[in-house]
């Protein structure tokens, strides 16, 4: 099987939201996607960027996908998050998930940042056992703080 990984175009947006609705699906909250295809577009090809996004052929269909985005640490400066990588539950173990890691790195590499991070579920064993067999340092000291829309919301309401 030949595999092929490239820069996503608009024309793949359809098939990425595929891929992120199947994994979270995977990650039981198949109900939490609210981004649509449109946004996806415009976020990722409009005016203001706000992703960059990679994806992986097998047998010429979208099977994989890497989506980052640039940070900064106070600490070291420029920094790469990978927000998601994905590859479908069909082609896991297959390779693909590697052909993307690469592509996130030599990315990072020629943006010339201090560090990529990304979360990964402490269930996910599978994920885990494969970051850190690519070297990553996978920190179980630290805990993920989310503020979603409605706590936003509430926050500002409470200013």
């Amino acid at each position: 099987m030949e595999f092929i990984t490239r820069d996503a175009t608009r024309e793949d947006m359809p098939q990425v939201l595929n891929l992120i609705k199947e994994l979270a699906l995977f990650e039981k909250e198949a109900e939490a996607v609210e981004v649509t295809v449109d946004d996806l577009i415009l976020d990722g090809f409009g005016d203001h960027k706000l992703f960059h996004c990679f994806v992986a052929e097998a047998n010429n269909e979208i099977a994989g996908l890497a989506l980052v985005y640039n940070r900064y640490s106070t600490w070291k400066g420029p920094v790469l998050h990978l927000e998601d990588l994905i590859v479908t539950q069909k082609m896991r173990g297959s390779g693909l998930g590697t052909l993307l890691l690469n592509e996130v790195i030599k990315y990072g590499h020629s943006q010339g940042v201090k560090r990529i991070c990304w979360e990964v579920l402490d269930w996910n064993e599978p994920a885990i056992k494969f970051y850190q067999s690519k070297g990553a340092d996978v920190k179980r000291d630290w805990d993920v703080v989310h503020l979603d829309e409605k706590g936003i919301e509430n926050y500002i309401a409470n200013l």
